[in-house]
């Protein structure tokens, strides 16, 4: 089987925010790719080896002083070059071209694009014509704008405020497009990319789940070799998937270890067990540790914090049940690419961390066991889409995402028993009744967070001084960009009700409506 890293695009990223999804289009079109940001060093790019590259946009100006700018291994590579609108601009203006600030000219939203010629990237891509000429809907973001080509380079579409809102230049196969793509409201967005790709980049489409599957296999029994495995599962969708990947590549050199820290949803435990060890013949260990994660995490209110004492109790608690085994040397994570692309920070500092995953920031750096992650490089869909190859039942592939320090960061502020008992029985309300109303498969990720604050409220004719908890519901596709589920009112008042009335600890129930940004989905 063909290496799927074999053909490869690298994606720059000049800090746009739907960097992510140019990704996830591309993957779309079996085409294996990674996100790097604008100031990885020429060593790193000529390392990759990419058979095609892509300028993302950005919040910057390229004409501003100190902006960001393309790698000078990426214009000497001698491979297609695709810039999206800051990466477009960036291109002219590095390539000798002019770029003019042109805020009373900008561009945001809907765009008509007219197509004067049709170089091989946009051959017979149009949504309208008009005097002969193709036209394409377009999604704009943009204040600055080209006014001059580099030389060697035509000029291909326009809109009313892009007088170069498409630029080629076919000898080196490098174009610049100043619409977005990688949204759905460029209607032949994917099709852009898709020919990009596959018919300029000339990649075959090797990436599919299939081969993702084969290759994880492959890699994870090369390196492991006889040795033993260590997972530790927490029954979400993350895990449970590596779980079955691991079985199959290494059978019983792998050993689940569940751990009931005290932070699980209700009855998780139970329902872990049952599918794992009951149905799938995976060996599971469960260790009850909620006493000891309570006690260290006593008295600590910073999220960092929680996430990393959560974290390094874990990989304690592995490497005990490890050292109960005759050859167990690693520790199985369910990282994925998301985690790693939020946890991470520029090479420069230019980037923020957004926060610290339990799978990626929260490891001690003395762990003796290696790790393990064969999910790395996937996106959540991917993950899913995997886990239904690997034959695991729809309802777990399915479910919403849960973090790895569990309600450890659903619960604001300092933790305790007493908390995490009321939280797991408003949860479970919620869930129960996003089933029951046929809403549950209608969000991507829902949950109840529970408020370190008392309100006033009333019972009968008693008043009530008691604790506050948040639903929180999303639609997103990447989990990069999310927004709030528009739940219908009946059902939000619902639940709200049932909360209150069922939980004599709770007083009020609030909806968070944020998006993603400048909100995360998570609280904490």
């Amino acid at each position: 089987m063909a290496d799927l890293h074999d053909q490869r695009i690298l994606i720059i990223d000049f800090g746009g925010q739907t960097t992510q999804l140019i990704a996830r289009r591309v993957r779309e079109c079996g085409v294996y790719c990674e996100i790097h940001p604008w100031d990885i060093s020429d060593d790193v790019v000529n390392a990759f080896k990419p058979s095609g590259v892509i300028l993302s946009g950005g919040p910057e100006s390229v004409i501003a002083e100190g902006s960001p700018t393309i790698p000078g291994a990426v214009l000497s590579l001698d491979v297609p070059l695709l810039g999206i609108c800051y990466g477009m601009q960036a291109m002219v203006h590095q390539l000798g071209g002019e770029v003019r600030a042109q805020s009373s000219h900008s561009e945001f939203g809907y765009a008509l694009v007219d197509i004067l010629n049709q170089p091989l990237l946009f051959a017979g891509l149009q949504d309208k014509v008009q005097n002969n000429k193709p036209q394409l809907d377009v999604w704009m973001s943009h204040g600055d704008r080209v006014e001059a080509l580099p030389e060697g380079y035509t000029l291909v579409g326009i809109s009313d405020n892009a007088p170069c809102a498409i630029i080629a230049n076919e000898a080196q196969n490098r174009y610049g497009i100043q619409f977005h793509p990688e949204v759905t409201h460029t209607v032949q967005g994917a099709r852009i990319l898709q020919r990009f790709v596959l018919d300029v980049c000339g990649c075959e489409g090797l990436w599919t789940p299939g081969n993702i599957i084969d290759d994880a296999i492959k890699r994870v029994q090369e390196s492991v070799g006889d040795e033993e495995v260590i997972l530790g599962l927490s029954g979400g969708v993350d895990s449970s998937v590596v779980a079955a990947l691991l079985h199959k590549a290494i059978g019983t050199q792998l050993t689940c270890v569940f751990v009931d820290n005290g932070l699980l949803r209700l009855n998780e435990g139970d329902q872990v067990m049952k599918t794992f060890a009951d149905n799938m013949g995976v060996k599971v260990i469960r260790v009850d540790a909620e006493d000891r994660f309570l006690k260290a995490l006593s008295g600590e209110s910073d999220p960092e914090a929680k996430r990393k004492i959560i974290g390094n109790l874990f990989v304690d608690v592995f490497e005990e049940e490890a050292a109960k085994l005759s050859n167990a040397k690693w520790l199985a994570q369910g990282t994925i690419y998301p985690d790693v692309i939020e946890s991470a920070a520029s090479t420069s500092g230019s980037a923020h961390l957004i926060k610290s995953h339990h799978n990626v920031g929260g490891l001690p750096s003395e762990m003796r066991l290696k790790l393990v992650e064969p999910l790395r490089e996937l996106f959540k869909d991917e993950v899913r889409t995997i886990g239904v190859d690997l034959g695991l039942p729809p309802e777990m592939v399915q479910r919403h995402p849960f973090p790895g320090p569990g309600l450890g960061v659903r619960i604001l502020g300092e933790i305790n028993k007493e908390y995490a008992d009321i939280l797991r029985e408003a949860d479970a309300i919620f869930i129960d009744a996003l089933y029951a109303h046929n809403l549950y498969h209608k969000v991507s990720q829902a949950f109840t967070v529970f408020l370190p604050v008392k309100s006033v409220g009333v019972t009968g004719d008693g008043r009530r001084y008691d604790y506050v908890v948040a639903l929180r519901a999303v639609e997103t596709i990447d989990f990069m960009t999310a927004r709030a589920a528009q739940l219908p009112w009946d059902f939000l008042d619902e639940v709200s009700r049932k909360i209150c009335n069922s939980i004599p600890r709770i007083s009020r129930v609030t909806y968070d409506i944020s998006s993603k940004p400048p909100a995360t989905i998570e609280w904490e």
